[in-house]
């Protein structure tokens, strides 16, 4: 339970003590400043406080953004002002300062907390009302202001995220976000609504993997439903402010999990009719987990970048300005919307190697456009990178104990700085000289002991050139694609299926990765890194199997190495992320680009 103490009793027929208690608050009432202090000190530690003007005016939905969101240890809107237990001691403190101001106590307080070096989050309120009437003929113009605009209209719009695709704009949100209320009414949790929305996904990788044509029709709507349900469970989110640090992480980790098993469906519904396209599901993957950590590393790599303007960003502002641009920008990029439409209408009318060719080629062209747009920005941008962009860039590289120990001998020199040239280098020579080498062999293994040191000097020198974000991804793509070409290579049953496998328990670790520090919870502990050998050690274990063991053997040891990454991973994973929970991280949403 909160509290919300009223500074004095409300106005007659001022419904402020009914909103207030419908958004959960006990309802407490001061005589003054002093009063205020007293209640408040009564008020027991681990709770949510409001103090609110009794004479405010205003929508219930503006004071639930200002008073209900857990993302925010302090929020205002005039009138009201809360505070978490974080910052129950900048509050108090702030009670006494801000009772000597003409402002309303609230809005003195908020001032007091700001003064103190406090961040007061203050909610865009758009066309909702909130304000302090003085005297009677201003109430009345507030309370027709009130009545003027539909509370719950605003309540519904502001539920879809700000920025999305053209199908999950037009053709999903119209509607789902109805279904968000309808789960707010009875009590639902986004995170219920994201479980079910995963389980539907299996369900569709299900049909799929009949390999019927009622099974593919089935799982093309199917996994349409899943869309459905997975745009709703964050708009269930915003309108009912439940927002989670565990609530993120599944909702992005599952959609992750609901992608590639779909994959996975499609590959084992094609082998029931005699096709084999595990190599296509498997790059597939791969492209994707690539084409995210682009976005990531980009991301990271400019987060608090100062002096961070460039020609192609202004171009891009520019083309923004004109309607018809966005959204085909915007679709070109291939979102999760379109991309999960487009799968699920050729899984319905086609065969699942067509789905995934059409795929791969959508997806490709789509990393080829985002990515060359961001190198353009990253030369052409004058901008100083931090240590901690560097630093988060040197978590998402992943190297293990061999590159890092190859790293701490080398003298950290100037003619290493260019860290992409050497990544690109090590990669295109391990991959390279898979593909151009029958199965097994000294020489691959030869490849990824140099590829080891390659990534070691890689990250000899902090992140920080215009560039350096390519690092990451060229890791990815690296150590994937080199388990895909060697299992590709082995020609046996049952090699690319466990490629696959050990692809997406990699995959995981390093979407986990990149969810922990957008989260601001740091990257994952070195243990763990080193008990999973690092990107590049597990490259050299592929390599050393490959070399040392018979196809059918090296299959085997494929599946061996996917067990044992997942279980560590998976583990340790689920048990941060729990105990943040438990522990109240901060909750965090997210309302970047589209997945």
């Amino acid at each position: 339970m909160s509290t919300a103490i009223l500074t004095g009793q409300p106005v007659p027929g001022s419904p402020l003590e009914g909103d207030l208690r419908s958004l959960g608050f006990d309802v407490r009432v001061a005589s003054d400043a002093a009063d205020a202090e007293t209640l408040l000190a009564a008020v027991p530690g681990d709770q949510r406080v409001a103090v609110v003007d009794a004479r405010f005016v205003g929508h219930v939905h503006a004071l639930r953004l200002a008073l209900t969101d857990p993302r925010f240890a302090a929020s205002a809107v005039p009138g009201a002002v809360t505070a978490k237990p974080e910052a129950r001691t900048a509050l108090t403190r702030a009670l006494r300062t801000g009772a000597g101001t003409a402002a309303p106590l609230p809005d003195g307080i908020a001032a007091a907390m700001e003064s103190a070096a406090t961040d007061v989050h203050r909610p865009e309120l758009g066309a909702l009302v909130a304000t302090v009437p003085t005297d009677p003929q201003t109430r009345d113009e507030a309370r027709r202001a009130v009545a003027a605009v539909d509370d719950e209209a605003v309540r519904l719009r502001t539920a879809v995220k700000s920025r999305d695709g053209f199908f999950t704009t037009y053709c999903i949100s119209p509607y789902s976000r109805y279904i968000a209320r309808w789960c707010a009414r009875r009590g639902l949790t986004p995170n219920q609504v994201t479980t079910v929305s995963l389980l539907t996904a299996l369900i569709a990788a299900g049909c799929a993997a009949t390999g019927t044509r009622g099974g593919f029709v089935a799982a093309g709507l199917l996994l349409i439903l899943s869309f459905v349900l997975d745009c709703t469970d964050g708009q269930l989110a915003r309108y009912s402010l439940q927002y989670s640090t565990l609530g993120a992480w599944l909702d992005a980790t599952f959609d992750r999990a609901k992608e590639y098993a779909y994959y996975a469906g499609l590959a084992l519904g094609a082998a029931r009719g005699g096709d084999d396209v595990w190599a296509l599901a498997l790059g597939a993957m791969v492209l994707q987990t690539c084409r995210h950590v682009v976005d990531f590393s980009f991301n990271e790599a400019n987060h608090d970048a100062t002096a961070n303007t460039s020609p192609t960003a202004a171009l891009s502002d520019k083309l923004d300005s004109v309607g018809w641009t966005v959204w085909v920008r915007r679709m070109i990029v291939l979102p999760i919307g379109e991309r999960w439409a487009l799968i699920a209408a050729l899984t319905a009318v086609t065969t699942p190697r067509v789905t995934l060719v059409v795929l791969l080629i959508g997806c490709a062209l789509a990393a080829c456009y985002t990515t060359a747009g961001r190198v353009l920005r990253s030369l052409t941008r004058k901008a100083t990178r931090t240590d901690r962009a560097a630093t988060a860039l040197a978590d998402l590289a992943d190297n293990g104990p061999l590159a890092s120990a190859f790293s701490a001998l080398t003298p950290r020199v100037t003619w290493l700085r260019p860290a992409p040239v050497l990544a690109f280098a090590g990669g295109a020579g391990l991959v390279g000289t898979a593909l151009g080498n029958s199965y097994g062999g000294p020489v691959v293994v030869a490849a990824a002991a140099l590829y080891i040191a390659l990534s070691g000097l890689a990250l000899v020198m902090p992140l920080k050139a215009p560039l350096d974000w390519l690092v990451p991804p060229f890791f990815r793509a690296a150590e994937y694609g080199t388990i895909l070409v060697l299992a590709a290579k082995a020609d046996v049953n049952g090699a690319l299926p466990a490629a696959f496998g050990l692809v997406a328990a990699v995959a995981y670790h390093h979407y986990d990765t990149v969810y922990r520090i957008k989260g601001g919870t740091g990257a994952p502990p070195a243990w763990l890194v080193r008990a999973i050998g690092g990107q590049e050690g597990r490259v050299l274990v592929v390599a050393l199997a490959a070399a040392l063991l018979p196809a059918t053997d090296f299959t085997v040891a494929l599946t061996a190495l996917a067990v044992a990454v997942a279980l560590v991973v998976l583990v340790e994973s689920i048990h941060f992320w729990v105990t943040a929970h438990k522990r109240g991280a901060p909750a965090v949403h997210d309302e970047g680009e589209p997945a």
